[in-house]
C-alpha cells in the first residue's frame, strides 16, 4: 500500500513573467512528500525548489496543476481560504527565526494558536517543549536566546499546532554548525518519534543527510530522488547537476 502523502504537486506550472522575459520555474512537476518522513529539497539556483514549497505551502499559486495538503486540496481556493488551511494544517520554520521580540519564548510558541482562537493542547505542548530542551527558557525573550535557542522555539512554534507537515526553508543558514546539528537533529526526531512530516529547503549537503529521502530539482523538473541521502551522495548528486 502506498504511503499516504503529506504534501503533493500534480502537474504543477508555475512561469514568473511574461514574454520573451517569462521564466519557467516549474515545468509540469508531479511529486509527493509522504507523511512522517522528513524530507530535503535540493537543486541549483534557479532550479525552482524554493518556488515549490512556496506552492506546496500555499503561498504562492501555479499556473496549472494540483497542490494538496493531506487531504485537503490547495489549488482554487481564496486567499481568505488559504489563509485558514495555512494555520490549521501547516507549520514554517524560516532561516529567519521571524520571532516576536517583545514576546517571551512561551508566547511566541503560542502566537498562531491564540491568533486563531485554539486553545493548546498543554500535554503536547510540553511534549514538544521538553524534546527541544526549552523548558528554563520559556520566559526568557528573543535577544535573551541564542540563535539555535530562538530556531528551536520557531520549531516548537511550528509544531505546537500539530500540522499535516511543516516546510523548512533553509533553517540552519543562520547557525553555526553546532547549532545546525541540534535543529536539524530535532526536526528528525520529530518525525520519528513525534508522528511529525517535514519538508525542508536545503543547499546543505550535511544538513540533507539528516532525512529520509531527497528531492532534487534542475531547471524546473524532478531530477533525481535519493533515499536516506548522506553528505557525499548529496555532494555527488549535486555536482552532476551543476550545483
Amino acid at each position: 500500500m502506498d504511503s499516504p502523502m503529506a504534501a503533493e504537486v500534480t502537474d504543477v506550472v508555475k512561469v514568473y513573467g511574461r514574454g520573451a522575459t517569462a521564466v519557467r520555474a516549474l515545468d509540469h512537476v508531479s511529486v509527493g512528500f509522504p507523511a512522517r518522513r522528513f524530507t530535503a529539497v535540493m537543486g541549483p539556483s534557479g532550479s525552482g525548489k524554493s518556488t515549490l514549497m512556496h506552492c506546496l505551502a500555499g503561498l504562492d499559486t501555479v499556473d496549472s496543476g494540483r497542490v494538496r495538503i493531506g487531504r485537503h486540496e490547495v489549488t482554487g481556493r481564496s486567499d481568505a481560504a488559504l489563509t485558514r488551511l495555512r494555520r490549521d494544517h501547516v507549520g514554517f520554520v524560516f532561516q529567519s527565526f521571524n520571532l516576536l521580540p517583545t514576546l517571551t519564548a512561551e508566547d511566541n510558541i503560542l502566537l498562531g494558536l491564540r491568533l486563531a482562537g485554539r486553545q493548546p493542547d498543554r500535554q503536547w505542548f510540553d511534549t514538544v517543549v521538553d524534546a527541544l530542551g526549552l523548558g528554563a527558557r520559556l520566559a526568557h525573550k528573543p535577544g535573551e536566546l541564542s540563535g539555535g535557542q530562538q530556531q528551536r522555539v520557531a520549531c516548537a512554534r511550528a509544531l505546537v499546532g500539530r500540522p499535516d507537515v511543516v516546510f523548512a526553508d533553509e533553517p540552519t543558514g543562520n547557525l553555526d554548525s553546532r547549532s545546525g546539528a541540534e535543529v536539524l537533529d530535532f526536526l528528525r526526531t520529530s518525525v520519528r518519534e513525534l508522528g511529525q512530516s517535514v519538508v525542508m529547503v536545503t543547499h546543505d549537503p550535511v544538513a540533507a543527510s539528516y532525512t529520509d529521502h531527497g528531492v532534487l530539482l534542475a531547471d524546473g523538473h524532478i531530477a533525481a530522488h535519493l533515499q536516506q541521502p548522506t553528505a557525499d551522495t548529496v555532494l555527488s548528486a549535486l555536482t552532476t547537476l551543476g550545483a
